[in-house]
């Protein structure tokens, strides 16, 4: 509190010097202009003495000069003309100078990104209050290469292109406890540090977008401008260059009742409310290397324990997770977290249930689900992890639900099968829109808001027969009954060969 209280003091003060400083350039600009207009009735008076002194030669010079006059008429009008072009060569030579001038600033005024307006204070304060959205943590003072609001990329903040490690955590599970203290592994963990260092660029743009997205997400706000907002910023930050480094999925904002997989469509125009439950789910890529985390906003405290309980069997999930520990094995300890908490809502009291059906999973370069799932329930797969490897934990719990999700509503996220072979396709639409598709995302996911984006306005058909053809998958929005609530974290985690590093984790969460 005394840090944001210092802030806030810091900042009043520097307001209160620039309106000082504001003040003090207006009132030394009206005393110019009063200097100048007394100067210009000096000299105007001046002038007007001298003319009335040369009255009495005036009849002779001009008898004098009547002669000459006659003589020079001719000589006379051509100076004037002349003087008068040098005069409006000169007035044309100084605008077009003024216009190069503007031109040249505006040319030397660098970009500062899409969350910046001109007159905007820019901050070097680290530090957000993130209180009114619940279940978040502050973000705090300290070391910080940014600014508020963001407009450095993040490679501009690391010149030397080493970016900042995650959370490191030990191995906990007995069946890799042993692989801590081995000095070859810890040697072999070197190896990784390329692959890891794209993911961690990665996970430091991810911690600024949502830094920021948690400071403008307000209820009555659109979907659709929170999403491009977040988009936006995503892209500018990590330097979006076609397939080597972007956005790596659709802004997911699912509300209440929908889990997942739901980003507004062109023309839809939801708001976020006061009593909604909504998943903010994004993620970025470079070179592939993708970082999937989301976090879950309400306004409401009647919410609270179920975004504490959900974000509780996260951090479960990541603790139990390991090399060589079994899948299912991480279910259940997560399984087991979640169901151990209850709700109290609108005098009725419900238990979380995890959403059996959806699951974390393992992560591939441009390959958002490469084939482990990491269920939230006990009785899964034997299957187990494995050194290097890269995994989403992600939790999902409801309350007077099912806790189970079925496929319902308008379709917005659509992803190219990475198995997808070459099929004939009929119409010119539908090819020029895979071409479209397969040099901007590849088999990274997109929605339909991105395609209009990228100009391919009416792509509806073209896009309904690559379905059809199944080159590409549609995710239409996972849903649980209406008037439940779902909630859902997630992190992106590595697994080295001697501790697991939570590589997406901030002071948020």
């Amino acid at each position: 509190m005394e840090s944001k209280d210092k802030e806030i003091k810091k900042e009043e003060v520097e307001q209160k010097k620039e309106q000082e400083e504001v003040k003090e350039q207006i009132e030394a600009g009206e005393e110019n202009q009063e200097k100048k207009k007394k100067k210009k009735k000096k000299n105007k008076n001046k002038n007007k003495g001298e003319k009335g002194e040369g009255n009495e030669g005036e009849e002779e010079e001009q008898k004098d000069g009547e002669e000459e006059g006659e003589e020079g008429g001719e000589d006379n009008q051509d100076g004037e003309k002349k003087k008068k072009k040098k005069k409006k060569n000169k007035k044309k030579k100084a605008a077009t100078e003024g216009e190069q001038g503007e031109q040249k600033q505006e040319e030397n005024q660098k970009y500062l990104g899409p969350c910046y307006k001109p007159g905007m204070k820019i901050s070097k304060s680290r530090y957000q209050d993130n209180s009114y959205l619940r279940n978040l943590g502050d973000w705090k003072d300290g070391e910080w290469n940014q600014t508020n609001p963001p407009t450095i990329t993040v490679d501009d903040q690391y010149p030397g292109g080493v970016f900042p490690k995650g959370v490191l955590i030990d191995y906990t599970r007995k069946e890799c406890q042993w692989r801590t203290t081995d000095a070859e592994l810890k040697e072999k963990d070197k190896i990784s540090e390329h692959h890891l260092n794209l993911l961690r660029k990665g996970a430091e743009c991810h911690r600024q977008v949502r830094k920021r997205c948690q400071k403008i997400i307000r209820p009555g706000k659109k979907l659709i401008d929170i999403c491009e907002e977040i988009e936006e910023l995503n892209r500018y930050l990590v330097q979006e260059n076609g397939l080597e480094a972007g956005i790596a999925f659709p802004t997911g904002c699912s509300l209440n009742h929908v889990a997942a997989h739901y980003t507004p469509n062109p023309g839809d125009n939801t708001t976020i409310e006061y009593d909604d439950v909504c998943k903010i789910d994004f993620g970025t890529q470079v070179q592939g290397r993708i970082i999937d985390c989301a976090f879950t906003v309400s306004f409401n405290p009647k919410y609270d324990k179920l975004l504490e309980g959900v974000k509780d069997a996260t951090m479960t999930g990541i603790k139990s997770a390991g090399i060589d520990v079994r899948l299912c094995d991480v279910g259940a300890d997560i399984q087991e977290v979640m169901e151990s908490y209850e709700v109290e809502l609108d005098g009725k009291v419900y238990p979380i249930k995890p959403v059996r059906n959806l699951n974390g999973h393992s992560i591939d370069p441009y390959k958002i689900h490469a084939g482990k799932s990491v269920p939230i329930v006990g009785g899964g797969s034997q299957e187990k992890m494995e050194e290097g490897e890269t995994f989403a934990i992600e939790t999902f719990g409801s309350i007077n639900g099912k806790g189970f999700v079925i496929e319902d509503g308008d379709c917005s996220h659509y992803m190219k099968d990475f198995d997808a072979g070459k099929v004939p396709l009929r119409s010119q639409r539908a090819r020029s829109l895979l071409n479209y598709i397969n040099k901007n995302h590849s088999t990274l996911a997109f929605c339909r808001r991105w395609l209009d984006r990228g100009g391919q306005v009416g792509h509806i058909i073209g896009l309904k027969e690559l379905v059809n053809a199944g080159i590409v998958n549609p995710y239409p929005p996972l849903v649980d009954v209406k008037g439940s609530y779902v909630a859902q974290y997630e992190h992106t985690i590595y697994l080295n060969s001697s501790h697991k590093e939570i590589i997406s984790a901030g002071d948020d969460y």
